[in-house]
């Protein structure tokens, strides 16, 4: 299954909604879609995962870069939606601690919201 992403702003609140699976071949796309947004006026980026089927390591990767970015920029970077397998995947890497996990986007947007 191929990876389809939306994108949806909201202020300066950026949804990305994740489809499919995240792997070494999409991986690359989904780490594309997220730079730009840390280049810019952004105050937080919510990922939606919850159409995520799968996840390997390089997707896990592609989100540590995304939350090491945000961090250096003072930014938000939440994850959201996380179905079994992408939960699983972050819990064996012993990260699923360390990223801000939210139910859904609208936890995240009242998280972000508070500053």
């Amino acid at each position: 299954m191929s990876l389809k992403i939306e994108i949806k702003k909201n202020n300066n609140i950026v949804v990305i909604k994740v489809e499919g699976e995240i792997d070494m071949f999409s991986s690359p796309n989904l780490r594309e879609k997220l730079l730009p947004f840390f280049e810019k006026n952004v105050k937080g980026i919510i990922v939606e995962l919850a159409g995520v089927s799968f996840m390997d390591s390089s997707g896990i990767a592609t989100l540590v870069e995304g939350l090491q970015w945000s961090k250096k920029e003072s930014r938000h970077f939440i994850l959201t939606g996380l179905g079994t397998t992408v939960y699983n995947a972050l819990s064996l890497t012993k990260l699923e601690n360390v990223f801000t996990i939210k139910q859904d986007a609208d936890q995240a947007f009242k998280e972000i919201s508070r500053e």
